[in-house]
């Protein structure tokens, strides 16, 4: 590696806190980064990781390094693009993350326009719905659902899905019909659970009444950690959800889910990408929130 190469793996560890993982995200062998490091050292005449079998972690040298280090390598990231067509100069490795089902049913089908768009841009999908780690697990950006508290994260709003309330034609014969807020609120129904719950098998039904948010505990026999599962339970008659338009579109007008409560649809869902600090982006990330934002405008507010 040259010096560049070094100072960038050198970056990579230390906001990975491991050598192992840095080596993933260069594509290149653990050997080659901790050579790199120890070349790095050698030159600098300092140690800049504390090395133990559990951990890795900064020196007081290697504190100090890595903030000029980052700024030096986006220096010559944007030297390098200075002088290229903007299009030609989108290039290396993207690594992404996005809800599965957002990944399945609207990124993966649109990805080749991205990649005919930038020809020397390469993806890395990823598709969850947790909450990773960016810098931990070396990802690029993300799009997320719903408010955000990371506050170490640079966020780019992209608008405001609308939500509706949903249930299957079987789980409505099952109840009694379409339910009222009335009904809703003695008990009558149940909500198929999503994610973590505080309150045993209690989820929670947000709602707008008379211009103010509000919020109903309703039991749930049913609990998943996924769209995918939260909308095929739905199907199955296990429960209302409540959950983005555009996620259900098709099976609306299909008549395989029915939209209940129509008066008191949850507040809009904000949707946003977000990504580490700003000397952290790349015209490769730019290039995807740009494509990104296009892709979603027809299905968002705001």
């Amino acid at each position: 590696m040259d010096r560049t190469d070094q100072l960038r793996a050198f970056i990579q560890v230390a906001e990975m806190g491991s050598f192992t993982r840095a080596a993933d995200v260069l594509e290149c062998p653990r050997a080659t980064v901790s050579l790199a490091i120890q070349q790095l050292e050698s030159v600098l005449g300092v140690r800049l990781f504390h090395r133990t079998t559990r951990r890795v972690q900064l020196t007081p040298d290697g504190l100090l390094l890595l903030p000029r280090a980052q700024a030096l390598i986006m220096d010559c990231e944007n030297l390098e693009v200075m002088f290229r067509e903007r299009h030609d100069a989108i290039a290396g490795r993207l690594s992404i993350d996005v809800p599965s089902r957002v990944a399945r049913r609207m990124l993966a089908p649109a990805l080749p326009q991205l990649l005919h768009r930038h020809p020397r841009l390469d993806v890395v999908l990823g598709s969850s719905d947790r909450h990773v780690d960016l810098v931990a697990e070396g990802i690029d950006c993300a799009l997320r659902f719903g408010t955000l508290s990371d506050s170490s994260l640079v966020v780019r709003r992209l608008g405001e899905a609308v939500m509706v309330n949903c249930a299957s034609p079987g789980y409505l014969e099952r109840v009694g019909g379409l339910p009222d807020l009335a009904v809703l609120c003695n008990g009558h129904h149940q909500l198929v659970g999503y994610g973590s719950s505080s309150n045993g098998r209690d989820q929670i039904f947000d709602l707008i009444e008379n211009d103010e948010p509000r919020q109903i505990s309703l039991p749930s026999r049913v609990q998943v950690n996924n769209a995918e599962s939260y909308i095929a339970c739905c199907e199955a008659g296990l429960g209302i959800i409540q959950v983005p338009r555009f996620d259900v579109e098709d099976l609306l007008e299909q008549s395989t889910l029915i939209e209940v409560l129509h008066e008191w649809r949850a507040p809009p869902m904000p949707v946003s990408v977000v990504y580490p600090h700003r000397r952290h982006r790349t015209s490769r990330i730019d290039a995807f929130i740009e494509w990104l934002g296009e892709l979603l405008a027809p299905q968002l507010s705001g």
